[in-house]
């Protein structure tokens, strides 16, 4: 399984179409997420750009999966695939029982 990098450039103006549909993106966000697709996602500041990692067999695999966001009709991506991807994952301190 490899990983891949997806950034979007978003649109300057976003009409009120592109806005309505960003809780229904969120939503695939979460599924994508939680199912282990989509293992990363973040928007910049200006919200000018999009970034997301996404695990798939192949590239073509990998556009599948981002064919599912509701904006990607709105959204310009460039995919490359990543040699490795470290992130700091978060962890559950240990406790004793005793």
């Amino acid at each position: 399984m490899s990983q891949f990098m997806v950034e979007f450039d978003l649109p300057v103006n976003m009409t009120e179409e592109f806005t309505s549909k960003i809780p229904l993106q969120r939503l695939k966000v979460n599924e994508l997420m939680e199912s282990g697709k989509l293992l990363s996602y973040a928007l910049s500041y200006d919200r000018q750009k999009l970034w997301c990692v996404v695990k798939a067999l192949t590239e073509f695999d990998a556009i599948e999966i981002i064919s599912e966001f509701p904006l990607i009709n709105y959204m310009e991506p460039t995919i490359t695939e990543l040699m490795f991807n470290n992130i700091v994952s978060l962890r559950m301190p240990l406790f004793s029982l005793n």
